[in-house]
């Protein structure tokens, strides 16, 4: 894996840990302390695993795939990348993968994975430099529903049935998992970067699990999910007409 990597990452490693409260909290870290390279931290346990909105991830060894990546960007616009790699996961795992908006892999309506973006300037003022954070678990063997995580939401929010990608790739191991998705997420990741989301979109539409389906806003409003606009934005055609949602504003879930 390093090898696929490291010829067009210059400086690029990868780590593995047997546990850690968090791979992207771990990575902010080193990043605000003056991280300078691109790395990839894996880990075999997570003890306090992060989710967007507030959610958490629970993982087991050997149950689950954990690992965020972080390295150095600089896109003209941010907007639709947590989106391109939820594109990039899915089109490395398997063709019966879906991606819910804007952030969570689906199999068959049932969440397989979730994605967290971060994005922090260095510890070193001089260099003016920024990296971003991508974190990613997936669950190779299915999960009791319990463990799916506890959103910490003004309402109650029952959480997604889950599922595993033991399901499609039988005797799948976690170190096979993350060979399979390391490479292409990396390539995206930086295509992303000179390309923006453009040049995604035709992709995720392949891909959208919400498309044309009856949509409940956190918010309380409902509507039909539309698609996604040029910046990953989701498009939901309200009572009021269309209305464009970003990540950052609601959650959205199918009703």
């Amino acid at each position: 894996m390093w090898q696929a990597i490291a010829p067009d990452l210059p400086g690029f490693t990868v780590e593995i840990l047997p546990s850690v409260d968090s791979t992207s909290t771990e990575l902010m870290r080193r990043v605000r302390a003056g991280l300078v390279e691109p790395v990839l931290l894996a880990a075999d346990e997570q003890t306090a695993g992060r989710g967007r909105m507030g959610s958490g991830w629970h993982s087991r060894a050997g149950h689950s795939l954990t690992f965020s990546l972080a390295l150095p960007l600089a896109p003209s616009s941010w907007a639709g990348l947590s989106l391109a790699v939820g594109i990039s996961l899915a089109n490395s795992l398997h063709p019966d993968l879906r991606l819910k908006w804007p952030n969570d892999l689906w199999l068959q309506q049932r969440k397989l994975g979730g994605i967290l973006v971060e994005t922090a300037s260095t510890g070193k003022s001089s260099d003016g430099g920024r990296f971003v954070v991508v974190g990613v678990g997936l669950n190779i063997a299915r999960p009791e529903a319990a463990a799916i995580g506890v959103h910490a939401a003004s309402k109650p929010v029952a959480p997604m049935p889950p599922a595993g990608l033991s399901e499609l790739l039988t005797g799948l191991t976690v170190g096979e998992a993350l060979e399979r998705v390391a490479a292409p997420l990396v390539r995206d990741i930086r295509s992303f970067e000179s390309l923006g989301f453009a040049a995604f979109a035709q992709r995720f539409a392949a891909l959208d699990a919400l498309r044309d389906q009856v949509v409940s806003l956190s918010d309380g409003s409902q509507g039909t999910a539309c698609g996604v606009d040029g910046q990953g934005g989701l498009l939901v055609m309200t009572a009021d007409g269309m209305r464009t949602v970003t990540s950052a504003e609601v959650g959205v879930r199918p009703c």
